[in-house]
């Protein structure tokens, strides 16, 4: 497509809204929102898909996805999007949660909607702060990291390990899919997006729950550039949050050799 004599390679998606956003600059939260709205444009969902935004850094997320969303209490919104996908199971469903909101306050929750199996997709922005309360630690801080309430640093003899959620959900029967992504650079950024794509493919044949992890950065919250943000990510986050795939039920197990 050509515009004022410029071939267009990338623009706004139809189904995200021409607003400002709130984030601040260089987080995740944004590209993820572009990513999730180009596939609502390419895949047609725009009125076959239902979000559910939690209580966080992403709590105004419906301001700015043109889709049709539910505002949940603060840890409840896979229960939410479990009561939307069962009353309407033709519909693509999503939970869009933080850290905060889907490990701490609302695991079980989460748990609890994988263990059952509920045949909608979480999207899991994990970056290892309370981004949106003044960067208090959570439960993926890494060991040794600090934050407002761990001055000194993640002791996990006093409040445990970092949880990998990714690895966690993947474990239950009632998971499809659970795969760890990240954006901290174009190719990752396009992994994201496809995975997230295989997610809701994978819903809409009603295998079960899938789960998509990624590893974000919080700029703000961990006081730094959001160019250092993404070294933190290389060098400290996904040594112990790796990327891949956890579970995939579309995948045939290798056969085995004598």
């Amino acid at each position: 497509m050509l515009k004022d004599g410029y071939k267009v390679v990338a623009q706004r998606p139809n189904a995200l809204k021409d607003k400002r956003m709130h984030y601040c600059p260089g987080c995740f939260h944004s590209t993820v929102h572009k990513l999730m709205m180009e596939l609502v444009d390419e895949m047609e969902l725009q009125h076959e898909i239902i979000g559910v935004c939690p209580v966080g850094c992403s709590v105004f997320a419906y301001d700015y996805m043109d889709v049709d969303m539910q505002e949940a209490a603060h840890g409840r919104a896979a229960a939410v999007a479990t009561g939307i996908k069962r009353m309407l199971p033709d519909k693509l469903v999503f939970s869009y949660q933080g850290d905060g909101d889907l490990a701490a306050i609302g695991t079980a929750e989460t748990i609890h909607a994988c263990n059952r199996g509920e045949n909608f997709t979480f999207v899991f922005i994990n970056n290892g702060i309370y981004g949106m309360t003044g960067g208090q630690m959570a439960p993926t801080t890494l060991e040794g990291q600090r934050t407002s309430t761990s001055p000194y640093g993640r002791d996990p003899v006093k409040v445990g390990q970092p949880l990998k959620m990714a690895e966690l959900v993947a474990q239950f029967d009632g998971v499809a899919y659970s795969q760890r992504v990240t954006c901290d650079n174009p190719a990752n950024t396009r992994r994201t997006k496809r995975a997230i794509k295989k997610a809701f493919q994978i819903q809409r044949k009603g295998l079960g729950t899938t789960f998509i992890e990624v590893a974000s950065n919080c700029p703000s919250g961990w006081k730094c550039t959001p160019e250092q943000s993404l070294d933190w990510i290389r060098d400290r986050m996904l040594p112990y949050f790796p990327l891949g795939v956890f579970k995939d039920v579309t995948k045939k197990p290798a056969a085995k050799t004598e």
